[in-house]
């Protein structure tokens, strides 16, 4: 059956616009693809160093990285002069207390110094460690996905110790859960 409607034709200027469309959205696609893998290769290199590192804990000990690989691990960012952080403290202390049955960790790296960490540990303490990490803690977590340096950032690692999640601002309970339901 025909309708009579013919179907306009196209000029070789049409096709060669079109097939340079093609060709560029192809080496875009091609560059998104080698930059994506640069990254990964660059994150890989930030996982691996940062599992062996070491940190001062607020009692003086040190906290060997590596000492947490092999289970899940929620690694959160935070600072006593940083409200967001304060305010997410007690979800993750509710967080590993329900879920380190589970095989959970959560270690809370403090952006901040000795002093004032002890201070608040004392009147608000944590069941799960802390440890200091100070100024250059900022580029720890910007090494691990933090492309600003803003506080609170959170990183989830899986049991190989690679990031399964990274979280820029305050968590709420509903990162939390979907975390505890990751296949880890």
């Amino acid at each position: 059956m025909t309708t009579g409607v013919t179907p306009p034709k196209v000029s070789r200027r049409g096709w060669l616009a079109a097939s340079t469309g093609l060709a560029l959205a192809g080496v875009g696609a091609g560059l998104t693809w080698r930059t994506s893998q640069r990254q990964n290769k660059a994150l890989s290199k930030a996982e691996q160093q940062f599992w062996q590192q070491q940190f001062t804990q607020p009692d003086g000990h040190t906290l060997i990285a590596s000492a947490l690989k092999g289970k899940p691990l929620v690694l959160n960012f935070w600072a006593t002069w940083c409200p967001p952080c304060i305010d997410e403290l007690p979800l993750l202390n509710a967080f590993f207390n329900k879920n380190k049955a589970n095989g959970w960790q959560v270690l809370g790296l403090a952006v901040d110094q000795a002093t004032p960490v002890n201070r608040f540990l004392a009147q608000s303490p944590l069941a799960f460690p802390v440890a200091l990490a100070g100024f250059p803690g900022i580029e720890v977590s910007k090494s691990l996905g933090n492309l600003n340096g803003s506080l609170p950032f959170t990183v989830v690692f899986n049991p190989a110790g690679q990031v399964v999640h990274r979280k820029m601002g305050r968590l709420n309970p509903e990162d939390l859960d979907a975390w505890a339901r990751l296949p880890i």
